[in-house]
């Protein structure tokens, strides 16, 4: 398991002199919107704000949460299928925990969010790369590629949608195939929506509409409300499933911050408008991005995967990354999201604000030899 995941060259950000991109983070710089930051909360009115919460989660919290998943999510969640997490990290982790023994394979479509490999080995259970969302573009490939990896001990699906590192938005109908196989495999799903939100072509679909009795998903309001050093987020599922992640929820971060559920309940209530504007500002950023680095639009989420293979010599990826970072672009590298992608790195394009993300796709357009387009378009 790595120590450092995102970058090898991360501990040198802070000694560069001249500008620096650091995009090889999933972050924002947009602040949470009035009402929903640190310094809107008032001891006054919150009383409980230095104390510890219920483990499960604020109880007005928890109830919001399975309003907004049976009116937005079509998922018919109750108050025991809840449990509100340190971030989606800390959520993905008690899930993988309760679902997995020492020994057992969870399958994982590659290229994946680069912390859930590690996850997965922490719990002593044994990752599975399925070569997916840049190589299967039917319904029947993706059952096929299952297949190719499914074994014996497999207990468990990995599915992110709107995907991170790549921007795929997986369809309704792929879930719902997904879904079936699961079932007819007797596998757990686990979900990974943090990006639900922030979808700009096609549109989202929970997975546990598909198979509720097998589905264990996480949520985030890091990624939908910029709250990421918040660390607040969310599981749903079946309750017998939630109930043992709530254990090791309990013996390891016990609750969520109390002051991130307060503000992560003012956003449930009141954050539409702000999700709305920052998704607008998100899909022009990476459509100029995107076509600045010749490459698709993204569907989704606020990443972009590109295949550097072609403009690596003899030091291989490190020495890529070392010449990008001369220009003060800092971008993770693929393998992070799968061992097929050693050639690939990941960008952010929601890191710094729009002028900034423009400035370093040029930068980065340079060093790949890409034409930069005459009309770089609207920057956000």
């Amino acid at each position: 398991m790595p120590g450092a995941v995102y970058s090898p060259l991360g501990d040198r950000i802070r000694a560069r002199r001249g500008p620096v991109y650091p995009l090889h983070v999933g972050d924002t710089w947009r602040e949470p919107f009035p009402g929903a930051r640190m310094q809107d909360l008032a001891q006054s009115v919150h009383p409980d704000l230095n104390r510890y919460t219920a483990t499960q989660g604020i109880p007005e919290l928890v109830d919001a949460i399975v309003e907004k998943l049976r009116a937005r999510n079509r998922i018919a969640a109750e108050r025991d299928s809840v449990l509100v997490t340190g971030g989606a990290t800390a959520g993905l982790a008690n899930a993988v925990g309760a679902l997995v023994d020492p020994g057992d394979e969870v399958l994982i479509l590659a290229p994946f969010w680069p912390l859930i490999r590690g996850i997965v080995q922490s719990w002593r259970a044994r990752p599975v790369e399925v070569p997916f969302f840049d190589r299967v573009f039917s319904c029947d490939d993706a059952l096929a590629a299952l297949d190719a990896r499914r074994t014996a001990r497999t207990v468990a699906l990995y599915v992110s949608t709107p995907s991170n590192p790549t921007g795929r938005v997986l369809p309704e109908a792929w879930l719902a195939a997904l879904a079936e196989w699961a079932r007819r495999q007797d596998v757990w799903l686990i979900a990974d929506e943090v990006y639900e939100e922030i979808v700009y072509r096609g549109a989202h679909a929970s997975l546990a509409r598909f198979a509720p009795e097998r589905t264990v998903t996480a949520y985030s309001f890091s990624k939908t409300y910029g709250m990421a050093g918040y660390r607040a987020g969310y599981l749903t599922g079946p309750p017998a499933v939630i109930a043992e992640a709530a254990k090791l929820h309990t013996h390891s971060t016990y609750c969520c911050a109390t002051p991130s559920q307060r503000a992560a309940l003012v956003a449930l209530r009141d954050g539409d408008g702000w999700v709305a504007e920052t998704r607008a500002l998100y899909r022009r950023v990476g459509d100029d991005t995107a076509r600045v680095l010749g490459l698709a639009p993204p569907e989704g989420s606020t990443f972009l995967f590109l295949d550097v293979a072609d403009r690596l010599d003899d030091r291989g990826m490190l020495g890529f990354l070392e010449d990008a970072f001369e220009d003060g672009v800092v971008l993770a590298p693929g393998a992070s999201s799968g061992s097929d992608y050693a050639g690939w790195v990941r960008l952010c394009y929601s890191a710094l604000p729009p002028e900034r993300v423009a400035e370093a796709s040029r930068l980065l357009a340079k060093r790949l030899g890409v034409g930069v387009p005459s009309d770089p378009g609207t920057d956000g």
